[in-house]
């Protein structure tokens, strides 16, 4: 099975909806370096049409002026897109295509093609709360700006029981981002304010 992973800019309160303002005075070497990384794990880009109206409106343009982002403004060109999309779309992007049939279904399909190393989830707020409503992801990529942004739409909405994730790695770069990724696991064992007592002050109760 393909590995799918999100990878998101988020604010110290949970936002996943970027704004400039807070965001790029943060972007430095060592946040190129992971958002480098994270698109080299995959062949395939997994995007919503609001992220992929913004990329497709930015990168290709980048790509043909030949500047310093143009190398990476290729790799984005050249990768396999599939748009989710309710509704028909005209494609000028190379390499797009929009999503066959419902979400869920066509991820598992898209994960189970053996033809398929990767699938990146970047930014589409909406595609990542739907998959991992269904348990399709298997890793969240977050780079944690040290901002509380105080609007804008947050990673996890409203339910009815948690999502528990276990940390496999993190990084805290010069800026004073967190770079951390997660990974679904089983919840822990239940446990009350009984079970807690007895750790206070760092001791294990006798």
């Amino acid at each position: 099975m393909a590995k799918l992973i999100s990878t998101l800019f988020i604010s110290a309160d949970g936002v996943a909806e970027i704004d400039p303002d807070w965001h790029f005075p943060y972007f430095d070497a060592d946040m190129g370096r992971a958002v480098t990384e994270d698109y080299d794990t995959s062949d395939v880009l997994l995007i919503g049409r609001e992220t992929y109206d913004s990329f497709a409106g930015a990168w290709p343009g980048r790509e043909a002026a030949g500047g310093e982002d143009a190398p990476f403004a290729k790799q984005l060109g050249d990768v396999r897109k599939v748009v989710v999309s309710r509704r028909p779309l005209e494609f000028t992007w190379r390499n797009s295509e929009l999503i066959g049939g419902e979400l869920v279904d066509a991820v598992t399909a898209l994960k189970a093609d053996a033809g398929v190393r990767g699938i990146l989830v970047p930014g589409s707020l909406s595609v990542v709360r739907q998959l991992l409503a269904a348990g399709l992801i298997d890793e969240l990529r977050l780079l944690v700006h040290p901002v509380a942004a105080r609007k804008g739409r947050r990673l996890f909405d409203e339910g009815d029981a948690p999502y528990h994730l276990r940390v496999t790695a993190t990084d805290v770069f010069r800026t004073g981002v967190i770079r951390v990724i997660y990974a679904p696991t089983e919840p822990p064992t239940k446990a009350g304010y009984d079970e807690a007592t007895g750790k206070l002050g760092g001791a294990e109760s006798s």
